[in-house]
């Protein structure tokens, strides 16, 4: 059965109506104390990869219900008044993930090239410390 709307129509679309923000222009952000780096990667993702230092992690399934003051799963980083700059590791989910956040009211933007454009810019990349 042939699908509506392809995954990668839905980012096209999403990044048709969303703010961009190039992984240069990113890495000068990181420092910003008014700006607040989401990571949207699975968990097995950070370990592999490493992370964004400053960045906060919320997994991608989580994430209408940590946004959501009215939900159970809330997570106080989301009520900051910070611009937050979500990204995962191409920029796909983000994208899509900011659609949705735009249609819920909340105010974000995305990394285009997620945490491999940050990295092959030469952005700063912390490790995840080994588990004991």
């Amino acid at each position: 059965m042939p699908l509506k709307i392809t995954a990668a129509q839905m980012v096209a679309n999403a990044r048709g109506r969303i703010e961009e923000i190039g992984a240069a222009d990113a890495i000068a952000l990181v420092d910003d104390p008014t700006v607040q780096i989401v990571d949207l990667r699975d968990p097995r993702e950070r370990e592999r990869t490493g992370f964004i230092p400053g960045s906060f992690h919320c997994p991608r399934g989580m994430l209408e219900f940590w946004v959501d003051p009215d939900s159970p799963y809330f997570k106080d980083v989301f009520a900051q008044d910070k611009k937050f700059l979500f990204h995962c590791a191409s920029g796909w989910r983000s994208a899509i993930s900011v659609a949705t956040l735009q249609d819920m009211g909340f105010d974000a933007a995305h990394i285009t090239e997620g945490f491999g454009g940050w990295e092959k810019a030469g952005g700063q990349i912390e490790k995840v410390k080994p588990r004991s």
